[in-house]
């Protein structure tokens, strides 16, 4: 019988590819974690920093540097890390040299609650999230009646300041009433805006930046000690009363 050395060489290469390949995939699991590397998401670390994230990367009871790869439980760190109330996200891996890469996502505010008993953030996904004692947020203060329970008008007005750069900038205080209606403070200017419900809120915005660039252009700004957008499509201003006249 003629044999195929062809296919004998084909099945041969096969079978040394695959002893190569696990013998690699099993020095590869031996092989010791020798770097942690932490790295956080936009380039900023403000309210978690190195020391905090490499507390969480702990596995059966020690820090998971110099442990073999194979011991390795990519999840159960990635839980013990997400644990963390300043976590939004994270992805930890590991590569062939044995490095574990950890990329985490901190939670972003967008306000924060003060009342006479609690304060704490609102975050971007409309979540209550905790203080720091690392870093102070500059967002809009939130006063007034907080309910809860209705906490949708808020999170939308609130995603509305942060998207506009200029009322970003602008804009540091809300106070809302029993009616879930919003009064602004600003930065500049001295006087009371009162927005009512966020219905229309994109026009009442749109509205508040045409007067402030008309009056901050002839600088009259601070005649005015009460802004109303609260009605259709208008820009309602009570000028200040002088009493020296």
């Amino acid at each position: 019988m003629k044999v195929n050395w062809n296919y004998v060489k084909g099945l041969f290469l096969i079978t040394l590819v695959m002893f190569l390949f696990g013998f690699s995939n099993q020095r590869n699991l031996h092989q010791n974690v020798n770097v942690v590397d932490v790295k956080f998401e936009e380039g900023d670390n403000l309210f978690m920093d190195y020391e905090m994230v490499n507390k969480l990367l702990i596995q059966n009871s020690k820090p998971v540097k110099n442990q073999a790869k194979s011991l390795i439980d990519l999840n159960g760190l990635e839980k013990q890390v997400l644990s963390h109330p300043m976590v939004e996200s994270v992805f930890i891996f590991l590569t062939v040299d044995g490095q574990l890469k950890t990329k985490v996502k901190q939670r972003k505010p967008i306000g924060r609650i003060k009342t006479k008993f609690d304060s704490y953030y609102i975050d971007r996904l409309g979540k209550k999230m905790p203080l720091s004692k690392n870093y102070s947020a500059r967002v809009p203060i939130i006063t007034g009646v907080i309910d809860e329970n209705k906490m949708g008008d808020m999170y939308q007005l609130l995603l509305s300041i942060k998207k506009d750069e200029f009322l970003r900038k602008q804009i540091v205080g809300i106070h809302s009433n029993e009616k879930n209606e919003f009064d602004l403070i600003t930065r500049i200017g001295d006087q009371r805006i009162h927005i009512g419900t966020i219905e229309n809120l994109s026009t009442k915005f749109k509205n508040l930046k045409a007067f402030y660039n008309y009056s901050m252009g002839n600088k009259t700004t601070d005649n005015y000690s009460e802004i109303s957008l609260q009605y259709n499509n208008q820009v309602v201003c009570t000028k200040k009363v002088n009493n020296g006249a």
